[in-house]
């Protein structure tokens, strides 16, 4: 495969948000390369594996392939036991990532995007101060590739970012040190997933179970950075799991840190954008950034091409994709940011109570919005925010 030394952009990182920015991007007339540091995309899996149909939808035609179970049911469970079932927050699913992100690559091949595998980045070209390609490394060879916009994709630790000059930096709060194990031998129910909250089960944080079949599941926790120096994650998912799956085997384990917090402050510079968990574009309170990542990529691949057209690369033209991920769902991500205080770190009878309040709603009217507009409660303007915000954007969880 001949591979340029020259293209309109360069997308480093091939998970969702980098592929969904190459496919807009090349889709809307730029040439696009992609550089994926790992052997194929979408691994290793570093992540609870949970969208909404609704959030991926619009992006690619859903194909069971990459479905390992579909979810109807989200159960909520408080530190003494009870339980309160949400049926109406719309069709979710459980992925297999590793082929549904290979999915979204061939999506964006078949729209021109090139992809090569195994390309580790190792640092910007730039002259005279200004961004002007990528050098990268690629069997066993140092190469180089000009352009005139870089899109950053890589990830919550994304290098890209910090060599570009963008603060990418989170304070530990605003940060969750995760654990999660794939599990074997279990016996529950394929389309319903389980959330635990609670300061002895998670402090700041919450555990999931995200079924794959009736007999496999993602069972991990997070828990707020500042809160897990004295016990870590893996010791409270371990005493979990001893719980609730006792004879459960342990098929695969992952750890991680999901950002928590608001999108960043600069996620564009001259020649230069950055998407998804590196620009920290993921809900804050349940960590899910499948679909916040997507739909920022869509974003800032279509203004990327609308720049290659105009020949114009400066930040000043490039923050049409901020003004517009703001509007879509930056705006609404800082409102999670400040509930997520509220939601994550009440104690354990605000918990209690909260899921004794949503078991009282009749399930056909349980919904996100009734849940967070009873956890904010008593504090008026957060009130008004989460209104709002449901309103603007019939908010994307997952």
């Amino acid at each position: 495969m001949m591979v340029k030394d020259r293209y309109d952009i360069v997308v480093i990182g091939a998970g969702p948000a980098g592929s969904v920015a190459a496919r807009y991007a090349a889709e809307n007339g730029a040439s696009v390369l992609m550089l994926e540091r790992d052997r194929e995309s979408g691994i290793p899996v570093r992540c609870a594996e949970g969208v909404s149909h609704n959030g991926i939808a619009p992006f690619i035609d859903i194909d069971k392939r990459w479905i390992a179970s579909q979810i109807d049911i989200a159960k909520l469970t408080s530190p003494n036991g009870e339980s309160a079932l949400m049926h109406n927050n719309g069709v979710g699913y459980v992925l297999e990532r590793r082929i549904f992100d290979t999915a979204l690559c061939e999506l964006a091949a078949k729209h021109g995007a090139r992809l090569i595998t195994k390309a580790n980045a190792l640092d910007l070209i730039k002259e005279n101060n200004k961004i002007t390609g990528v050098k990268y490394r690629y069997m066993g060879k140092t190469c180089e590739v000009k352009c005139n916009i870089v899109i950053a994709a890589d990830g919550t630790e994304s290098r890209v970012g910090r060599w570009a000059g963008i603060n990418t930096t989170v304070a530990l709060r605003d940060i969750d040190t995760c654990v999660q194990y794939t599990l074997a031998g279990l016996d529950i129910k394929r389309d319903t997933c389980e959330f635990y909250f609670g300061n002895e089960v998670s402090p700041g944080g919450y555990v999931w179970i995200f079924p794959k079949s009736d007999s496999t599941a993602n069972v991990g926790i997070g828990i707020a950075g500042h809160l897990s120096h004295e016990k870590g994650p893996k010791e409270y998912l371990d005493e979990f799991v001893a719980r609730r799956f006792p004879d459960a085997t342990i098929t695969y384990t992952m750890y991680g840190g999901v950002p928590t917090a608001a999108t960043l402050k600069e996620i564009v510079k001259d020649n230069f954008m950055i998407v998804g968990d590196a620009a920290r574009q993921v809900n804050p309170i349940t960590g899910g950034g499948i679909v916040q990542g997507m739909i920022a990529g869509s974003i800032a691949g279509k203004v990327a091409a609308e720049a290659v057209k105009k020949g114009t690369f400066d930040a000043k033209f490039l923050k049409k994709y901020r003004k517009e991920w703001d509007k879509t769902l930056g705006n609404t991500q800082k409102v999670m940011h400040n509930m997520k205080e509220k939601f994550l770190f009440m104690t354990d009878e605000r918990f209690n109570n909260l899921v004794s309040f949503c078991k009282k709603i009749p399930s056909d009217k349980f919904s996100l919005k009734s849940l967070f507009t009873e956890a904010v409660k008593g504090d008026p303007k957060l009130m008004l925010d989460v209104a709002k915000s449901f309103v603007v954007s019939k908010i994307k969880l997952k």
